[in-house]
């Protein structure tokens, strides 16, 4: 049985004097998909930013595995992808150059693992293009190939689907689906529901912010 648990107890997060985050509760374990869905400026991105560790509580607290985030946020950062709204790609490289130095610095990159990311989100035939030249769907599908590359067990995705057509959007899917299959964890932001396959047998949850 996976012991891959994110938790997250009565959590409040203050912006000045905006109440963000009140009291928020959630649990999502290995096997299962958490979707945070609400308005514009309900605190979807924020939670996000917390449970990752870049945003600080005033009260409650994130555990992962049963440890609070906080204890050892190196070890814990060692376990988790996050992708938000702008890929973290440098616009001068290309896409196979920022890949292997984006998943170099967290682990050994066997180039045949590089070359089967990229043919999996459909980035082959333009990896060798400076990032600056592609269009906003391209660069995400590039980033969609580095997280599947991480090989971590938690997955903190928000607004995965931006700027991707029906195709793209159903690879999201298809992607978080094999992480969960996997025993991975994903928490996701989104403005609508994410294309997962109904047949899988996987929980998924759904939350909503604010």
């Amino acid at each position: 049985m996976s012991d891959f648990c994110l938790k997250g107890e009565n959590v409040h997060l203050w912006r000045g004097d905006h109440h963000v985050l009140r009291g928020v509760r959630f649990q999502v374990e290995g096997g299962e998909c958490l979707q945070l869905t609400g308005a514009n400026g309900a605190g979807k991105t924020t939670l996000l930013r917390t449970a990752c560790g870049l945003a600080y509580p005033e009260g409650g607290e994130i555990t992962w595995r049963g440890e609070n985030i906080r204890k050892d946020l190196h070890a814990f950062h060692a376990q988790l992808a996050y992708l938000g709204h702008e890929p973290p790609l440098k616009a001068e490289l290309t896409a196979r150059e920022n890949l292997r130095y984006w998943i170099g610095t967290r682990r050994r990159l066997q180039p045949q693992e590089l070359d089967g990311a990229l043919e999996r989100v459909g980035a082959d035939q333009w990896a060798d293009r400076p990032v600056r030249t592609l269009s906003a769907g391209q660069k995400r599908r590039a980033a969609l190939a580095g997280l599947t590359l991480m090989r971590v067990p938690l997955w903190l995705l928000d607004e995965p689907t931006t700027n991707l057509d029906a195709e793209g959007q159903k690879l999201v899917g298809a992607l978080i689906d094999e992480h969960l299959q996997a025993g991975g964890v994903a928490l996701a932001a989104v403005h609508h529901g994410l294309a997962m396959s109904t047949a899988s047998g996987l929980k998924r949850m759904e939350l909503t912010v604010g």
